[in-house]
């Protein structure tokens, strides 16, 4: 008789086609807010998921391009405001 439950087997498509998913979202949602701690996290996610060979891989490298699209733009906005912070909405 077994207590405890089997653990849990995941395909590894499936795990990749969610980091490719969540590469996008979170790169596109970096655009926005966060953009210096979303961007990597979206940068790691596609390359995972790009290097476990995604079904999604328009969507990972979307994901790629806009985490380093978030590091460019936090690069560009505080350089303009001579601060290593920024705000979309001043102050």
């Amino acid at each position: 008789m077994r207590l405890t439950a089997p653990p849990s087997v995941r395909t590894g498509r499936r795990d990749t086609e969610g980091m490719a998913v969540a590469s996008f979202v979170l790169g596109l949602l970096g655009l926005l807010v966060l953009n210096l701690v979303l961007g990597p996290i979206a940068i790691v996610l596609a390359v995972i998921a790009l290097r476990r060979d995604t079904p999604r891989r328009s969507r990972a490298l979307l994901g790629l391009g806009l985490g380093i699209a978030d590091l460019v733009l936090f690069a560009v906005l505080a350089s303009a405001h001579g601060a290593t912070s920024w705000s979309v909405w001043g102050g």
